[in-house]
């Protein structure tokens, strides 16, 4: 299995095989993949992705070895393994994002390209808001904010409501995306008085029946 193969198979099994390197491995392992992320041509690119598939070989003989279980799962001509590429190994690792893979990386592209703001740019703090994972640090879905920067109390609520601090990801999904009842994302209508249905419909979501 070829070096960027390895990757997008640790990448595909993250979920399982994460936790058995040991923090010095994981750490070795995050640093050779920022390196791949921000290497200036294709040789420093590819003496990333060798360091790093590279370490997974003798951090886990038994999924990366000579053998293992992981090696010996197939790559698809396009060099995915099980709709993983190499690079949402750092997704998931360096980012902290689980959304990665076939399903998960086209929302999550589709959810960074909305207008947002670092987090760091943040006056108020961040307390209540989507915060989003992505290359570079969190990032903030401009939606959150008033004109002024302030930010819209209304957001706040339903924030609590979808328990965006546990599931941001899934927040951000439904403020974004087209709704039903509303014939438009939520996010659209901020500042509308249409804004003031949104607790309701957001609370919707959370009822047991």
């Amino acid at each position: 299995m070829n070096p960027d193969a390895v990757l997008a198979a640790a990448a595909a099994a993250w979920a399982r095989i994460g936790a058995g390197l040991t923090p010095a491995d994981r750490t070795a392992l995050g640093e050779e993949l920022a390196r791949r992320r921000r290497a200036p041509g294709p040789a420093a690119h590819r003496a990333a992705t060798e360091r790093a598939a590279a370490l997974l070989a003798t951090g886990l003989p038994g999924e990366f070895g000579a053998g293992g279980r992981s090696v010996a799962l197939p790559v698809a001509d396009s060099g995915t393994v099980a709709g993983f590429t190499a690079d949402d190994l750092a997704v998931l690792l360096l980012d902290g994002s689980p959304m990665a893979g076939p399903v998960l990386t086209a929302v999550r592209e589709r959810l960074l390209a909305a207008p947002s703001v670092p987090a760091s740019e943040l006056a108020g703090g961040e307390s209540g808001l989507i915060l989003l994972p992505a290359e570079g640090g969190r990032r903030v879905p401009r939606f959150q904010l008033a004109p002024d920067g302030a930010v819209r109390p209304v957001v706040l609520t339903v924030n609590r409501l979808l328990d965006a601090e546990a599931d941001p990801w899934g927040a951000a999904d439904w403020w974004l995306s087209p709704h039903a009842w509303l014939g438009a994302p939520p996010a659209g209508l901020l500042g509308t008085p249409v804004e003031a249905q949104l607790p309701d419909l957001a609370r919707l979501l959370t009822e047991v029946y």
